[in-house]
Parts: C-alpha cells; structure tokens; sequence
C-alpha cells in the first residue's frame, strides 16, 4: 500500500524550486552541486509547508526534464533527502516526502502554537492578540442572562441569530448603506464565509482573481476548493491596488471571483482609497465578477488623523456585485469565531441552503455575546482597546527591527495588525527555517503569494511589544546569521536559542 498522500506535479514542483532565492554560497564564493542545491530546495520547500509531507514527488526523469538538469542530478537528490529523512520510496510505489524523526510537522497555514511552546518560542506567525478585557467576560455574563429563552428552542439558526443579523443591518445602514437583516448570514468566522461563497460560486477550475501578496489561510482554502488562482500585483509599499491590473485581469480572465482586502490590508497594511473602491466594483460588474471583500480589518485603524474611504459596498449597495466579509475575530478576538456576509437576499438564501451540508450553523451563545457587546456600547470600548495595544505593539515592534536589522525595508501601515518587510535580499523560507532554530516564528513571503513569489519577503505581525519585541528583532538578528552562514536549513543549525 502507497505511504503518499498527494501528488505535487513536475511542472508544480519545477516553479516552486525556480522561485527560491539562491542560497548563500559556500567559502571562497563556491556555490554548492546541483544536486545539493536541488536537495536543500525540496526539503525548504517541505520544512516550509508548501510541499506537503507524505506528497508524492515526481518521477526523476519528470523533473529532470522539467528542471532542465540531468537525471543523474535528480536521482543524486533524492538520494541525499532519503539519507536525511525528508524523503521515502518504495519499488513501484515511488517517492515521497517525510520528515526526520523528531522534528516537528509543518504547518501548511498560518496556526499559533500550542500554549505549551510559548514559553520558549516567540509566535510571530499569528496575527492575534489576546481578548480585550473586561469586556470578554461581560459579553459573556450579558449572553448567559439572554440564553434561557433560546435553550427552550432547537437552537438551530442556520442564517444567524435574527436579533444579532438585525443589529449587523442597523450597523450598515447607520454607516449610510441601507442594509436589511434578510442581507446578512451570521457565520463562523471569516474563513466559514469565505468558503461558504467560493462553495457557492466557484466550483472546482473556476479562476478566482486575488491580490498579490494575499492572506495566507484564504490563498490555501481556495486551493482546497479546486479554484484556479489568478494573481493581481499590488503597488509598492502602501499603494494599494494597481487598476490597471485589475481591469486587465477582470477583461481577459472573467474570474468568478474576486478576492481582496480593502482597508489595512493582510499583509501589506494598504488601505484602498475611495477612487480605487469605485473603480473595482464598476469593472468587476461589467466583468460579471462577484467581488469578495473582506472587512476583518476595517475596524482596526491606529493613527487617528487617518480618513477612511467608504466601505466598497457602498458603491453596491443591493450586494449584486459585492459580497462583504466581517468578524470579530480580528477586531475582538480570536476565539470569538463569529463572522458575517452582507450580501443580495437571493444570495443569502442560497447561501444558507448551501450551509446545511456543512456546519449547520453557528453557536448561539457567541452570537448572543457579540450582540450584546454590540447594543451595549461596550463593542466599541473594546476595539479601542484592541487599537491602543496594537499601536503600541507596532511602534515598538518598528523600533525593534529598526534597530537589529537596518537593512530590512518596510513602510509603516496606518492600520491592522501586519508589517510586510522585505528582507534585503534573503530568502523568506530560509529565515522561516532559521527562526524556528533560535526561537522565533514567523512566516516567510510565498505563503501570500502563488507559486513562490515573494521570496524575499516575510510578515511580522502587531502582536508583541516591549522588552518581547526587542527580543523577537534579536532572535530574527540571529536567524539572518545562520541563513547568511548557510547554515538556516542545514541539519547541522542550532536547535535551540537561550537569550
């Protein structure tokens, strides 16, 4: 019986190695073999997660071919990951990707780490805060005391607590987009929406176009649907959207679906202004593509003297064009997996009947608790915290990396909870490697990007401050020297870090 679990394709496989930064030269300038190089780029690709382990590689005459190299450099590769546990075969069953005994399993998103590893290891790779207290626990008091009456119900609401999806439309229309209850379902989470919609709309090989970077976990579960990813560049730095782009791709592909992030977007922190919201839902009408437009971050602006634009709805007020994506996931707090859609009545409808076969609906008592933070007043009391502690994170945080590593070049975002940083010229993967050896972790640039772009990129989240991102920017100090030395995805790098 064959150990793999998927296939990665020689064409596949063949542009995520082409996509890797070099790695640094050896003493004297000398670069390493072919087949070592080739060797150290599957096992970064599988150490990094985006060569899944128990993956079934190609055959070598396959890659050779699509690497342009000899067979003799891909069987010598091969030969060197089976010596160091990141490779398996078996006679007629082929190859496949593992991992040492001992070393931990990739992750293929962007998870935190378990409580447990804290203590040791500086999580970069999630961008979440902890609850804003006092207010999680009173949200929670609020919505046990309104709980008896629905306990004496099935408890089932698949579109949403009704008082909670009135509360979502009043917030709308009080922000000038006339919205009705019948427009909003009540879901778990944002990740719940969005796959509900790319279920719903994009079925397996249909395009779906998506900014570039984008978010990590949102790129992988529309992968998982089937979709046919379809790159926008995003401007430098915080530009924003580039139109040109987007109406070219909206004209020449005709995507079903469009992903984006309008304000403080995931990673790059931009924040689309008014002209660029218009302009995108006029050409994706005329392209008849359905825009998704995720809200997680709407609420978390950090320099008051910023304006901001109107919410692309706004601009599609009947949510014919546009589906918009909110929670609170972000703006509160991360346990709190509850999110929504506002969207045209027929959509919600199919929506809803769609959801059936999935989760059914989402727990009543959390929706009770954010409906109560939301009619008391105390929704707003605790975002402001949210946005004082990320300020704070993300002032001492610049500081922090400013000061270790002067040659990383980002730009400063007014808002979110994410700083996109260019690394001067390493790999983003192998600093991802390096950082999990001397304690810190972060996700590197081709996690937000198809294909293995953005190699040279990495996101480091608002979600440590103080003495602990001093300590974060020492360690990615510490992770640039290994890298630098070779040694970033070697076996033979430290495996621990004692400041």
């Amino acid at each position: 019986m064959a150990q793999w679990t998927s296939t990665v394709g020689a064409a596949q496989l063949a542009r995520q190695l082409q996509a890797q930064q070099p790695r640094p030269t050896g003493p004297a300038g000398r670069k390493p073999p072919a087949y070592r190089a080739l060797a150290d780029g599957v096992r970064l690709l599988v150490l990094e997660g985006r060569v899944p382990v128990a993956a079934r590689l190609p055959a070598e005459r396959e890659l050779a071919l699509a690497l342009a190299v000899s067979r003799t450099t891909v069987a010598a590769a091969y030969e060197a990951l089976r010596a160091e546990g990141f490779l398996e075969s078996r006679r007629g069953a082929g190859s496949w990707t593992a991992v040492p005994a001992g070393n931990p399993l990739p992750a293929r998103g962007l998870e935190p780490l378990p409580p447990e590893s804290l203590g040791s290891m500086i999580d970069l790779g999630c961008a979440a805060l902890p609850a804003p207290e006092p207010w999680l626990t009173r949200a929670f008091q609020g919505a046990v005391e309104e709980l008896p009456p629905y306990a004496h119900t099935h408890g089932d609401y698949p579109a949403g607590l009704p008082v909670l999806r009135q509360m979502i439309a009043d917030r709308y229309t009080a922000l000038g987009i006339p919205t009705m209850p019948e427009q909003v379902m009540v879901t778990t989470g944002a990740m719940g929406a969005i796959d509900a919609i790319c279920h719903l709309f994009a079925g397996r090989g249909e395009r779906i176009a998506v900014e570039s970077p984008s978010y990590a976990n949102i790129l992988q579960l529309m992968r998982e649907t089937g979709a046919r990813l379809v790159p926008v560049a995003m401007e430098e730095g915080l530009g924003g959207w580039d139109m040109n782009r987007w109406r070219q791709v909206l004209r020449d592909s005709a995507p079903r679906l469009a992903y984006v992030v309008a304000d403080f977007h995931n990673p790059t922190g931009a924040l689309a202004d008014e002209q660029q919201r218009r302009e995108l839902v006029d050409a994706a009408r005329s392209a008849g593509t359905v825009l998704v437009v995720d809200e997680t971050m709407t609420e978390l602006r950090l320099d008051a003297g910023t304006a901001m634009p109107r919410r692309v709805c706004a601009f599609d007020p009947a949510g014919s064009t546009v589906l918009t994506v909110g929670s609170a996931s972000k703006a509160f707090w991360a346990g709190m997996r509850i999110g929504w859609v506002r969207a045209a009545p027929d959509v919600i409808r199919s929506l809803v009947s769609a959801r059936a076969y999935a989760d059914m609906g989402t727990p009543v008592l959390e929706q009770l608790a954010i409906n109560w933070l939301m009619r008391t007043g105390g929704w707003e009391q605790a975002v402001e915290i949210r946005r004082d502690q990320a300020r704070v994170n993300r002032d001492e945080l610049v500081a922090a990396v400013r000061r270790e590593l002067p040659e990383w070049e980002f730009a400063v975002p007014r808002g979110g909870l994410t700083l996109w940083v260019r690394t001067g010229g390493l790999s983003g993967s192998r600093l991802a490697v390096a950082g999990e050896r001397v304690g810190v972790r972060v996700p590197s640039g081709p996690r937000f990007g198809v294909d293995g772009a953005f190699e040279g990129y990495v996101r480091l989240p608002f979600t440590v401050g103080g003495p602990v991102a001093d300590e974060a920017a020492v360690r990615l100090a510490a992770a640039v020297e290994l890298v630098r030395s070779g040694a970033g995805a070697g076996a033979d790098a430290p495996r621990s870090f004692v400041a």
